[in-house]
């Protein structure tokens, strides 16, 4: 390696006995300046340029870059006296007193102070050729922003001597040489740091500027007129070429990622979590719908942010959203107590007085001691029963009358009901006799093949008011269980229900009990059936029972024992 050679130094720092290190130049402030040219406003990251050589390189090495004091001026009290490495207290300090110089941009004197020790070291007779080259790369760095490209190269040089790849003294090396226009040796000591670390971009630069230039001056055969560039030692490069990590490798660094970043979500989610109750404690529950709402993103199933963001719906008056929160978290937590209640205020809200009792009383059954539902319940009795009575009245109105058209022949009277259903240009009649009391030879057709809810309802209606259960029946087996709930639902009522009970127990549940379970499943889910349900008058309560105890005595495929007993929990 050609800088690791030992030959005579140059014009700097000889002392009496031609030791390096007797600082003849002293306080010298380099091509005459004082010490004020020097004086900068701090900065505790500023960089030592490469010099001011026509073509000089943008490259930069740290201000104090061999293990001076980290401290900042500005940011503390920085200790002078701190021990650096095996330099004895004077020489420490004047090191450390040299570090903080040139950190506040006073280079000279920075300069002054490394001559100082470096002359102390060779006086003290000790050993320790790392911190003398440490001392010799430091006051490098004060000859390079001093300009004086050659001071560098030459304390450089000492202390590769003493440290053989040592990088920053190469880097300042190459970028002194690169400011005297010494491109060849410069690209060496460039490639050189290179190889020690690859990371450093300012050698990366300074290479490719330096190659452009030595084509423009050398032309094809450039390498050739290169000096040999040294093969650094693996012990001395500061990165290695890894190996391709192993699977198993690559499987611990995939389970520590998604550790740190289940981790992370955790931590974010218990920060909007407090973020979200805090504002709640403050009645600021708009700003917590939006933190409570951030965290369901990170833990869409956690149960207790639903009933949090519920509560903030309930004060915003927002019931349909609560009712929604309340039921993504019972199905999460089945059983949980908090959501029911809020759920009944919500229904509350919503004027769902029916549904807000059913949650009020689940609440009271897990924990009878909740005192809040016991009073909600008794006010949401007194709402309950004052819009049944408001139902009663609409249902005590005059009913429309059937149309009847009378016919009169050879002298008898008959009342004749038609229900017309047009085919194809054609009128086709489906009906069924009924006797009647009151006229000779009265009779009532009944359309049993109604098309829509008027004509069904027309049929049902019929049957009723001549009590024709058998009619009924008819009408109940030409009917898809399907579409009763809607061919019911403008003119469900207590009275229609129980006669549709009688004409399901006396007549269809012997022809098709299992056409009877398809009706009864799919009554219940008629439009207000919760509400007419609790009108219903004792007599027809009693034949709702006396179906169900007819039905549970059918073996069927169909249903099971079971099923039945659900079912008639939605009616008795």
């Amino acid at each position: 390696m050609g800088n690791a050679q030992k030959k005579p130094h140059g014009r700097g720092d000889r002392g009496p006995h031609g030791e390096a290190g007797a600082p003849h130049h002293g306080p010298r402030r380099g091509k005459g300046a004082s010490a004020d040219k020097y004086r900068a406003a701090h900065d505790s990251g500023e960089k030592a340029a490469n010099g001011t050589g026509k073509r000089g390189s943008t490259a930069s090495v740290p201000a104090d870059p061999t293990g001076g004091s980290k401290e900042s001026h500005a940011g503390g009290a920085v200790n002078l006296d701190a021990p650096c490495g095996a330099l004895p207290p004077p020489l420490a300090r004047l090191k450390n007193e040299g570090n903080l110089l040139f950190k506040n941009g006073q280079f000279a004197d920075a300069l002054e102070k490394y001559s100082q020790a470096i002359q102390g070291y060779t006086e003290s007779g000790i050993d320790s050729p790392d911190d003398l080259c440490t001392l010799y790369s430091n006051r490098a760095a004060c000859y390079l922003k001093d300009g004086n490209s050659q001071e560098c190269i030459q304390d450089c040089t000492r202390a590769l001597e003493l440290q053989s790849f040592s990088l920053k003294p190469l880097l300042r090396r190459a970028m002194a040489y690169e400011s005297l226009e010494r491109y060849r040796k410069a690209y060496v000591d460039y490639k050189t740091v290179l190889q020690i670390d690859c990371g450093v971009q300012a050698a990366h630069d300074s290479v490719n500027r330096i190659t452009r230039l030595l084509i423009e001056q050398d032309g094809a055969e450039w390498r050739e007129q290169l000096p040999d560039i040294p093969l650094v030692p693996l012990s001395a490069q500061q990165h290695r070429r890894e190996e391709p990590p192993s699977a198993e490798v690559l499987q611990a660094r995939a389970e520590k990622a998604a550790m740190d970043t289940e981790r992370k979500a955790e931590a974010r989610f218990t920060a909007l979590k407090q973020e979200g109750n805090d504002f709640v404690k403050k009645g600021q529950y708009q700003e917590a719908l939006g933190k409570y709402s951030e965290s369901l993103k990170l833990k869409p199933e956690e149960c207790s942010i639903y009933t949090n963001r519920a509560l903030c719906y309930l004060k915003l008056e927002r019931f349909a959203e609560a009712k929604k929160d309340c039921d993504a978290a019972l199905r999460v937590e089945p059983n949980n107590k908090k959501a029911f209640y809020r759920r009944a205020l919500a229904n509350k809200g919503l004027k769902d007085y029916l549904a807000c009792r059913a949650d009020l009383q689940e609440v009271l059954q897990q924990d009878p001691n909740v005192q809040e539902a016991e009073k909600e319940l008794e006010e949401v009795t007194v709402l309950l029963g004052q819009s049944l009575a408001i139902a009663d009245a609409s249902l005590a109105k005059p009913r429309k009358t059937v149309p009847i058209t009378e016919s009169q022949t050879r002298g008898m009277y008959q009342n004749q009901i038609i229900f017309q259903k047009e085919v194809d240009g054609d009128e086709e009649t489906a009906s069924v006799s009924v006797s009647g009391a009151g006229h000779r030879g009265e009779a009532a057709a009944i359309n049993l093949r109604p098309t829509n809810a008027y004509e069904f309802g027309q049929a049902l209606n019929t049957a009723r008011c001549s009590g024709n259960t058998a009619a009924c029946a008819d009408l109940l087996a030409s009917t898809t269980p399907e579409t009763l709930p809607q061919l019911l639902s403008t003119q469900l009522d207590g009275h229609t229900i129980g006669f549709i009970m009688q004409a399901l127990d006396s007549h269809l549940l012997e022809r098709d009990p299992s056409l009877v379970y398809q009706h009864l499943n799919h009554l219940h889910t008629a439009n207000r059936f919760s509400l007419v349900l609790m009108m219903l008058e004792k007599d027809e309560r009693n034949h709702m029972t006396h179906l169900f105890e007819r039905l549970s005595a059918v073996h069927s495929s169909e249903f099971t024992k079971n099923d039945l007993q659900n079912l008639a929990n939605k009616y008795i």
